[in-house]
């Protein structure tokens, strides 16, 4: 859970009243509700990344404002945060809508931070544009996907934030690089000596050195803040970001029926297994869309088919034997998502030679 806003002690409502709170939140304009990182415990964690900043020897301080999502406007030095965190309520929608919060304590959400304040670094100097930083991190127009393909374990890029982010765009390379430099403790040059990366981090290192007491090229001072200005419910905000899913196939019954197969003779304690998964829905999609670097989105529209079609099919599970199951699951659902990712679909066409 988020950690709880000072003003908004809403959590311990009962469910009843929780449901009338969160319709009329559903309901409500953005930017009429009055949010704001002053106040909250947001700022307190931007205070911090401002500290990591000034110790790093970097004299930017990217202004912090409440956005739509987590961003940095494409060239502008200023670092979005996503409305629903200065707002305990707010953060329970996110949680139940999105089932969990992107960034859900004080430590996460400066690791955000610092990728996102990669990002101010660079186009405040505009770093993109120089010879070096092209050909340490690609060409920054490339076009920017929202699904990419990424090589998980490849020892050219750091590893931040879940599902090898740095892969997504030589911009997000550059971001994951410079949060990992600035991350104290992270001990970059011992943990990334001999990877591909190391020489990433060790230009970071030299261009701090180099910009950071420097006034920057761009300030961000006449970045056009009405053209973020959330006009519009919470819910609308949902129907807005909920990303495409992809249809799930339902020829995935022979590996249901095994990995929920009959294993002892003997009377033992059983389960529905639709009960069995839901238990572990969220754990699921979290560790798979993290190792695998799929969607979360699409993760999720996997397992709950997969827990519905457990139900269609009336497969039971011996309790006794879950911790194996769960393995097996994963392991099969794992292979499904890393075939989507690569090949397109979940699974290959069974009548293809």
């Amino acid at each position: 859970m988020v950690p709880a806003h000072p003003q908004v002690p809403f959590a311990e409502s009962p469910p009843q009243a929780w449901s009338k709170e969160r319709e009329r939140l559903l309901q409500q304009q953005i930017s009429d509700m009055g949010l704001k990182i002053e106040g909250t415990y947001l700022e307190k964690i931007i205070d911090r990344l401002y500290s990591e900043l000034a110790a790093a020897g970097i004299a930017l301080r990217p202004k912090v404002y409440l956005s739509n999502e987590w961003s940095c406007p494409d060239g502008v030095p200023v670092i979005g945060i996503p409305f629903y965190l200065a707002d305990e309520r707010l953060a329970r929608i996110e949680d139940e809508m999105m089932d969990g919060v992107e960034a859900h304590s004080e430590e996460q959400i400066l690791a955000y931070l610092r990728h996102e304040a990669g990002h101010a670094f660079n186009y405040a100097y505009k770093l993109y544009d120089t010879e070096r930083w092209r050909a340490l991190f690609g060409d920054f127009l490339l076009p920017y996907l929202e699904e990419y393909k990424p090589r998980p374990f490849s020892r050219e890029f750091v590893r931040h934030i879940p599902g090898w982010y740095a892969q997504k765009h030589p911009d997000e390379d550059f971001s994951e690089t410079f949060a990992v430099w600035l991350t104290p403790g992270s001990s970059w040059r011992e943990i990334y000596r001999g990877w591909a990366c190391y020489k990433k981090l060790q230009y970071v290192d030299d261009i701090v050195r180099e910009l950071g007491q420097s006034p920057p090229i761009v300030t961000g001072e006449d970045y056009d803040w009405a053209s973020e200005a959330l006009s519009y419910s919470v819910a609308e905000h949902y129907q807005r970001t909920a990303p495409e899913t992809h249809e799930v196939p339902s020829d995935f019954d022979l590996e249901l029926r095994f990995i929920f197969r009959a294993r002892e003779s003997a009377p033992c304690e059983i389960i529905p297994a639709r009960t069995f998964l839901a238990q572990h829905r969220r754990k699921l999609v979290g560790s798979i869309a993290y190792w695998t670097g799929l969607y979360d989105v699409q993760v999720r529209a996997l397992i709950e088919h997969l827990i519905a079609r457990s139900d269609e099919l009336q497969l039971q599970l011996e309790t006794k034997h879950g911790e194996t199951v769960l393995v097996e699951f994963v392991a099969f659902a794992c292979t499904l998502c890393m075939n989507r990712l690569y090949h397109g679909e979940y699974s290959f066409n069974r009548d293809k030679p």
